[in-house]
C-alpha cells in the first residue's frame, strides 16, 4: 500500500525547494526565478521535456481485440492489469528509484502505480485554490508545466513536480506527448520510440477519479501505441 508518509517524506526536498522559490519570485521576479529552477533540476536544452506540452489533438483510439486476447491478466493488491508475455511486471509505490535510470537495467519492464480519487489533491490541498479538483487536472497541469513559461510559484511548483513524476523516456528530443480518451478512460502518454528500445510513461484516470501510472521499457522496441492502448484498457482498481 502507499504510504502517504512515504510519499510526503521523498517530496520534502521539493516542498523546500518551493519554499525557497517563494520568496525568489516575491522579492526577484519571474526571469530569476526561472534561473533557479534550471540550477535545481535543469533547463530545457538538457531536458527538453520540460517545454513540451501534450498535443492538442485528443486520441481516441481502437483496441484490437486479437491483442487483447495474447495479454496476460496480472492482479495485485490494489489493482490489474494485462500485459504482454515478457515483461517483468512491478506494482511501485513513489520513490526515486521508480522515476530514474536504475530499473531493471536491459530488461523488458512495466511498472505500475495507482492513486485513489483526490490523491493528489490530499497531499497538495493548496492547488484547490488554482483551480485543480481532481487527479486528472492535477496532472493535466503538471504536463502542460513549461519551465520557459513560468511566472509565479503556481508555474513553479508544477515545473518541479513535472520533473518528479516523469521517469525515464529515453532520448528525450525524440519524445512526443499525447493525451487521449476511450472508453471510461482518459489521460496522457509521453513516449520516445528510438531504436533500440521504447518507452511509455502512460498517465491514465478512470471515471472513479482513480489515477494509474503505466511505465513501460520496451527492450528491442516490440511494442507500438495501439499495444500501449490495449494494456492501459485492462487497468482495473482492486477493492
Amino acid at each position: 500500500m502507499i504510504s502517504s508518509k512515504r510519499i510526503t517524506k521523498y517530496f520534502i526536498r521539493t516542498i523546500v525547494l518551493i519554499c525557497a522559490l517563494a520568496f525568489i519570485i516575491k522579492f526577484a521576479g519571474p526571469n530569476i526565478l526561472r534561473q533557479y529552477i534550471s540550477y535545481g533540476i535543469g533547463n530545457c536544452k538538457d531536458t527538453p521535456i520540460l517545454c513540451m506540452q501534450p498535443e492538442e489533438k485528443i486520441f481516441t483510439p481502437e483496441v484490437n481485440n486479437e491483442y487483447l486476447d495474447t495479454l496476460v491478466p496480472h492482479i495485485f493488491p490494489r489493482m490489474s492489469v494485462s500485459v504482454p508475455k515478457g515483461f517483468t511486471i512491478i506494482q511501485e509505490l513513489i520513490k526515486q528509484r521508480f522515476y530514474k535510470k536504475r530499473h531493471s537495467n536491459n530488461k523488458a519492464v512495466i511498472y505500475l502505480l495507482i492513486q485513489e480519487p483526490n490523491a493528489f489533491i490530499k497531499l497538495y490541498p493548496d492547488v484547490q485554490k488554482q483551480g485543480v479538483r481532481d487527479n486528472y487536472e492535477f496532472i493535466n497541469r503538471l504536463l502542460h508545466a513549461r519551465l520557459d513559461q513560468v511566472s509565479n510559484i503556481t508555474d513553479a511548483f508544477f515545473v518541479i513536480m513535472k520533473s518528479v513524476f516523469t521517469p525515464d523516456i529515453g532520448n528525450q528530443s525524440t519524445a512526443k506527448m499525447i493525451k487521449f480518451k476511450f472508453n471510461n478512460l482518459q489521460g496522457f502518454i509521453n513516449y520516445s520510440m528510438a531504436r533500440p528500445d521504447n518507452y511509455f510513461d502512460c498517465n491514465v484516470s478512470d471515471a472513479d477519479g482513480n489515477f494509474f501510472k503505466v511505465y513501460i521499457k520496451d527492450v528491442g522496441g516490440v511494442l507500438d501505441l495501439n499495444n500501449v492502448f490495449a494494456i492501459i484498457s485492462t487497468l482495473r482498481p482492486v477493492n
